[in-house]
Formats: structure tokens, C-alpha cells, sequence
């Protein structure tokens, strides 16, 4: 008999799925919006193990729903903050993600956030296709010099790496602030408040844990020259939204580019900030290629059938297990990043 397999979604970028339906009962989610937990439960009865989004729930409720045939839950993400590790840990089940496929395609999408919100891309583009230009003027839509500048990266995994090495074709001073990562050739380490301090650019590349939530707010927003840009492509709850709102409003920084955001999807109850004239706002579409998400649930069915297969998962979740009722195994040691 085959096993059973959860989707939490119908379709999935390239040829993964097709795979995994080769040897197992692939059952997915019809709905069209963002499942929960309790959408997903009667569907898991069963299951082996599910292929799930970085930012689908899942809890313990969906655990004991599939029941003790769960294995896996494999993540076609970097980031892992949406399932309940310590009740997967309990249950025995394995939590994998995807490193090592989308740390160029991100840092490509945050490069390019950089340039659109410290030259104003956005609102230039928008007044143009408003029909409002009508008139050349030396003082329209001045931004600040990317090349030159000092970019501190907080968090300096793989995604914080692949930016350091863009910044290089800018001539750019590059700092970061990661206790797992020293000085290399590209970065100098310092501490956080120095970072703050001195860099005209704070790209965020941490996970969302109880400890990075609201890493940056107020305090470290004024700590920031009013020249500064902020860009996060790691996730929302890194950030206080309220007071990076209040931050640009008042001028203590220069710009914002965002593609991640505490409440994800947004439908049309939009934040405030996708509004905001000095925010740059993007659909949490750092990995959006199509080669870098087939990749990733590549990756993901892989991590699936070596698990189901009796073998251990290709990549575990930091910290985790890589075989069902295996002890967590210790966790690794170097940079941070998610997506």
C-alpha cells in the first residue's frame, strides 16, 4: 500500500510532486486561500508526511491529527518558525527545510530592494505611470548612493554571504553582526550597536525566533542614521512594523524595502507600510524563480522519500532530528539565515 503524503497546496512549481506521486498517495488542500491547521486535519488522517509552505501553521493539533504514521514534515522554505518544533520533537516526527538553493536568488531580490528604496525606484516609477511627468527637474525623486556605502548585515548565513558578495561590484564597506560568524574577507564582525550605528544599509538575514522577534523597533530604528535604509527579507516578526512606520514617517530613517511582513498573505487589508511613499513593499518573493522554486520543492520531496525510504532526512531543521524518534542532533555550528 502506498503511503499517504499531505500537500498544502494543489499545485507546486516543477516536477517534484509528479515524482513523489510515483510511490506515494500525493493528497493536497483544493482550497485557494492559506490553509490552518483545522483546514488540514481531516486531509491528514494517515499521512506519512506532509510537504508544507514556510508560512503554513503547522501545530500540534495537525500532528495528532495525521497520527502516529507521521514522519516528516518537510518545508519547501528556509525558514521553519511556522511548525511547532517541540511538539514535532515529542511526536518523533522529522522537520526539514531548504538550505543551499535559495540564498542567490534572495540575495539577488535584496540587492535589488536596496537600489529601489535608496533611489526612490518606486515612487519615481509610480509618478511616471500617474502621467505626472511633465517637466524635468533636478531636485525630482533624489535618492542617497548605493556604491560607496557602508552595508550592515545582520544575520550572515547564506543569504547574508550571497549579498556581502554583491555589495563588492558596489565598492561597498560591509559589516555583520552574527555570533556564530567571525570576520572573513568580505565582512568585518561587530557588535550590534556599532552595526547600527555605522551602516547606511541594515539588511536583516536571521530566523524569527522568541529571541530575533522585534530585533529591530524603536530603539534600534533611532540608534540608525536618518540616512539609513532598512531591508528584511528574512521575516516580518523581525521587525516592529509599528515603529519602523513611525520612523519613516518622522524621518529618523531614510527608506525601507520589505518583502516579508508580520501578517502574511495580506489579501486586501493591507499594512500601512505598503503605502508609505519611503517603503519599498514586495509579496514575499525573495526565492521567486522558477528554477529556485522547483528547487525547493525538490528538495523537499527528497527529504520526503529518504525519510519514508528509512533513511535519514537530507536536511533537518537546525538543531533537529534527522531520523523519526531520533534524538535532536546538536546544533551547527555558523551563520544564521532563513527565508
Amino acid at each position: 500500500m502506498k503511503q499517504r503524503v499531505l500537500t498544502t497546496r494543489a499545485a507546486l512549481p516543477g516536477g517534484g510532486i509528479a515524482r513523489l506521486a510515483s510511490d506515494a498517495e500525493v493528497v493536497a488542500w483544493p482550497g485557494t486561500s492559506k490553509p490552518e491547521p483545522r483546514d488540514l486535519a481531516e486531509l491528514a488522517k494517515g499521512a506519512s508526511a506532509i510537504l508544507a509552505l514556510g508560512n503554513d501553521r503547522v501545530d500540534a493539533a495537525l500532528l495528532d491529527a495525521a497520527g502516529p504514521s507521521l514522519r516528516v514534515v518537510a518545508l519547501a522554505s528556509m525558514g521553519y518558525d511556522a511548525v511547532d518544533r517541540e511538539a514535532a520533537a515529542e511526536r518523533g516526527v522529522v522537520v526539514t527545510h531548504t538550505p543551499g538553493v535559495l540564498a542567490e536568488t534572495t540575495a539577488d531580490l535584496t540587492f535589488a530592494l536596496v537600489l529601489m528604496a535608496r533611489r526612490r525606484l518606486g515612487a519615481a516609477r509610480d509618478s511616471l505611470a500617474a502621467g505626472q511627468w511633465g517637466l524635468f527637474r533636478m531636485d525630482d525623486y533624489l535618492g542617497l548612493d548605493v556604491h560607496g556605502a557602508t552595508l550592515g548585515l545582520i544575520g550572515y548565513g547564506q543569504i547574508g554571504r550571497a549579498v556581502a558578495r554583491r555589495s563588492q561590484g558596489f565598492g561597498m564597506r560591509v559589516l555583520h553582526h552574527d555570533p556564530y560568524a567571525p570576520d572573513d574577507a568580505l565582512s568585518t564582525s561587530v557588535d550590534l550597536p556599532t552595526l547600527l550605528a555605522e551602516a547606511d544599509v541594515v539588511s536583516l538575514h536571521v530566523p524569527l525566533t522568541p529571541q530575533t522577534r522585534h530585533l529591530i523597533g524603536a530603539a534600534e530604528l533611532a540608534a540608525m542614521k536618518p540616512t539609513a535604509t532598512l531591508v528584511s527579507t528574512s521575516r516580518g516578526g523581525v521587525v516592529d512594523e509599528d515603529a519602523l512606520l513611525r520612523a519613516l514617517r518622522d524621518g529618523s530613517i531614510h527608506s525601507a524595502g520589505l518583502d516579508v511582513f508580520e501578517r502574511e498573505p495580506m489579501g486586501q487589508e493591507l499594512s500601512p507600510l505598503v503605502a508609505e511613499p519611503h517603503a519599498v513593499t514586495l509579496p514575499h518573493i525573495g526565492s521567486a524563480t522558477e528554477a529556485t522554486r522547483a528547487a525547493m520543492v525538490d528538495l523537499a520531496v527528497d527529504n520526503i522519500q529518504d525519510v519514508l525510504a528509512g533513511g535519514p532526512a537530507r536536511t533537518p531543521i537546525p538543531g533537529g532530528a534527522a531520523m523519526p524518534g531520533q534524538d535532536r542532533a546538536p546544533r551547527p555550528v555558523g551563520g544564521r539565515g532563513a527565508r
